[in-house]
């Protein structure tokens, strides 16, 4: 038999290291843990060692920092010198990590501050078991297209009392 793992963190690329930390700590209150911190390819330390058995040699630099949610799952921010692309491509229909998911009793509330703080709502709250239970979900984006799912509800809750669906 296994176990679960916990989830630890997501890493995530962005054009503007500075702008994507001030967006995440304001507009989603995650903590500031550490960073940015620049790594460069052609530098003689551990981080630039390790970076080169992650990212195999051209990468030139990057700047990463770490943020974590109030349950202490970590966000992992980096700029990468070579990012040719300002926009997310975000596509649900290639093989990727197309969106992640924060807890927010408020969804309204929420989406007003990521829209605040220079993302997008990219579709209203919806009632998930209307006249069943109070659930709601919706979906944002920060100001680089990343997708930010919105739950009002716990995750292991999705489910719970109808057998696995949503209807």
């Amino acid at each position: 038999m296994s176990y679960p793992v916990n989830f630890s963190h997501v890493g995530i690329s962005v054009p503007d290291i500075e702008k994507a930390m001030q967006f995440y700590i304001k507009a989603l209150g995650f903590y500031h843990i550490a960073g940015p911190i620049e790594v460069n390819e052609n530098e003689d330390n551990h981080l630039s060692f390790i970076s080169k058995k992650i990212y195999g040699q051209g990468w030139k630099k990057f700047k990463f920092a770490h943020l974590s949610s109030a349950d202490g799952i970590g966000l992992e921010i980096f700029e990468f010198a070579n990012n040719s692309e300002k926009k997310s491509d975000n596509s649900s229909f290639k093989t990727s990590v197309f969106h992640f998911c924060v807890q927010h009793p408020n969804i309204e509330e929420m989406i007003e501050r990521i829209v605040s703080h220079g993302g997008k709502e990219t579709m209203p709250p919806q009632e998930m078991y209307p006249g069943k239970k109070l659930y709601k979900m919706a979906f944002t984006e920060d100001p680089f297209g990343n997708s930010i799912e919105i739950y009002t509800h716990a995750y292991e809750l999705q489910n719970v009392g109808n057998n696995g669906s949503i209807t």
